[in-house]
């Protein structure tokens, strides 16, 4: 078991090309999203996270944001071009992967072929020359946790999906390190399989108690899976916090976009002022803001000012007046009917409960209203993305 601290890390990879010496570097700039320096292009910068021993951290942002090269980091499979990590009481910035006391499970699963199950689990531990009999008990014991007993003379193409991915989980786990990593180990797995393999690493981190770091880009698992989750873009944290806190709370409308299904909706609106009360005024709908929100944003001394507005779709109500918009599409999803909604020339979605015995409810092309509680509401500065209240 093993706390681990990543400081200022960084990593960098050098341009392909070399570029003559010149007098002055070169300035800084974007190629795509990502950072350009006269180092080359900065893949992770300035990563700073304290992961408590036993705690399951989820790093999650959408393709190439930087989440499996900062795990590769900490596996010693990419090296480390700035900053400090520790495992443990440890500085492993030029430690061998083999002598950092971790295990990893991979997308792919990476099982050999040839070997039956019982072998792919034990290879590492012949590798350590463990006795016979202590490499039996632990390949029984983590055949036990994942249910994989009856497989275990199977070779790996006689399994599904599902069942692979729990032979790399019981590969790692006969290791007993101090970290687990994983790659977005579900990835490969069809929705049902998901879903279940989510509630099998859920019972897996209760039984073995160590600490986890999980990387994907599916906000699901991070919500469900994680103690803490990073959201990551760009090789830059954008908000670290629990599940909750950054569903609540979003830092900016990166994070507000990316966390929650579906996607909060977002309007271009107005924040006013009166005394130390706000109130938002979007499509002619004035909705006063609840007394923290109030606090907050008279704490900051925020101004008048023009604003992006944001309301999750679970939190906009069908009124008899409100913003008002058209019908586009309703999709009926059994307890509940998500309806596009469109409004300004924007797609917004809206969450209603359905009511027993009553079928098609919303015909396209219908004119609704919406409006919204004044404890729902989002506000952000248009320009840099940051949410006013924090």
């Amino acid at each position: 078991m093993a706390k681990v601290i990543l400081k200022n890390i960084k990593k960098v990879y050098p341009n392909s090309v070399k570029k003559s010496k010149k007098k002055k570097a070169e300035p800084e700039h974007k190629t795509g999203h990502l950072l350009v320096t006269d180092e080359g292009v900065v893949a992770v910068q300035d990563f700073n996270l304290e992961i408590e021993d036993k705690e399951f951290i989820v790093l999650v942002g959408p393709s190439g944001c930087g989440k499996s090269t900062t795990l590769r980091m900490i596996a010693g499979l990419e090296d480390i071009s700035g900053g400090e990590l520790y495992i443990g009481d440890r500085l492993v910035n030029d430690v061998e992967p083999k002598d950092r006391d971790i295990a990893m499970v991979f997308q792919s699963y990476a099982l050999y072929p040839h070997m039956s199950v019982y072998d792919n689990m034990a290879f590492s531990l012949k590798l350590k020359k463990t006795s016979k009999e202590e490499i039996d008990r632990k390949v029984r014991e983590a055949a036990e946790i994942l249910d994989i007993t009856q497989y275990l003379d199977r070779k790996p193409k006689a399994l599904s999906g599902g069942q692979r991915q729990r032979v790399a989980i019981g590969r790692a786990i006969v290791r007993d390190p101090a970290v687990f990593l994983m790659d977005e180990p579900l990835s490969n797995l069809d929705a049902k399989l998901r879903n279940q393999m989510r509630a099998e690493i859920i019972k897996l981190r209760q039984r073995i108690n160590t600490t986890f770091i999980y990387v994907t880009h599916d906000q699901t698992e991070a919500m469900t899976l994680g103690d803490r989750i990073v959201i990551m873009k760009d090789g830059v944290i954008q908000q670290i916090g629990t599940p909750q806190q950054v569903f609540d709370h979003p830092s900016n409308l990166f994070v507000a976009s990316f966390i929650g299904t579906p996607q909060m909706n977002l309007f271009d609106a107005r924040l006013t002022r009166s005394g130390d009360k706000y109130a938002v005024d979007a499509g002619g709908l004035k909705v006063d803001l609840s007394d923290a929100k109030n606090q907050r944003l008279a704490a900051n001394d925020v101004k008048d000012q023009a604003i992006t507005l944001g309301v999750r779709p679970e939190h906009l109500v069908l009124d008899e007046t409100g913003i008002e918009g058209t019908i586009d599409v309703a999709e009926l999803m059994g307890s509940s009917t998500h309806l596009h909604i469109s409004s300004s020339g924007k797609d917004i979605v809206a969450i209603a409960a359905n009511e027993t015995g009553q079928i098609n409810r919303f015909p396209i092309g219908t004119t609704v209203h919406l409006t919204f509680s004044g404890s729902n509401a989002h506000v952000f500065d248009p320009e840099t993305g940051k949410n006013l209240e924090w």
